[in-house]
C-alpha cells in the first residue's frame, strides 16, 4: 500500500517558480509531520523543510530559507513545497516522508514511509 506520493516535479528555468504536491494516506497523515528531502546526482540526500499537522510548525534548511515555502492541508492530507527563485543547484530528486519518530525535523533517520521522489531540474 502506498503511503506516500509526491507529484508537481518537472524542468524549470533559473529563476522559475515550481510547486510540489505530496499526498498522504491515513497511516502517514498520524505522524508528528511531513518532510522533503532532495537528493542530487553524486551527493548524499539532503533536508529541505517539514511541516507538522497540528499546529503547522515550520523548518527549513538554510539553502532554501526565504526562496522555498511549504503548506498543508489537513482535510485532504497533503503538503506542497512552494519552490521560488530556483537556482541549477536546486536541481534534484524531491522526496516527502512522514516524521514518525521523536528527534529533530531535519533528520532523515525520524522519517519513515518515503515516497518515489519527484525529478526536480533547473537549467542556467
Amino acid at each position: 500500500q502506498v503511503q506516500v506520493v509526491e507529484s508537481g516535479g518537472g524542468l524549470v528555468q533559473a529563476g522559475g517558480s515550481l510547486r510540489l504536491s505530496c499526498a498522504a494516506s491515513a497511516r502517514t497523515f498520524s505522524s508528528y509531520g511531513m518532510g522533503w528531502f532532495r537528493q542530487a546526482p553524486g551527493k548524499e540526500r539532503e533536508f529541505v523543510a517539514a511541516i507538522t499537522w497540528i499546529g503547522g510548525s515550520k523548518y527549513f534548511a538554510g539553502s532554501v530559507q526565504g526562496r522555498f515555502t511549504i503548506s498543508k492541508d489537513n482535510a485532504k492530507k497533503m503538503v506542497y513545497l512552494q519552490m521560488n527563485n530556483l537556482t541549477p543547484e536546486d536541481t534534484a530528486v524531491y522526496y516527502c516522508a512522514a516524521h514518525t519518530g521523536r528527534g529533530t525535523f531535519d533528520s532523515e533517520y525520524e522519517y519513515n514511509y518515503w515516497g518515489q521522489g519527484t525529478q526536480v531540474t533547473v537549467s542556467s
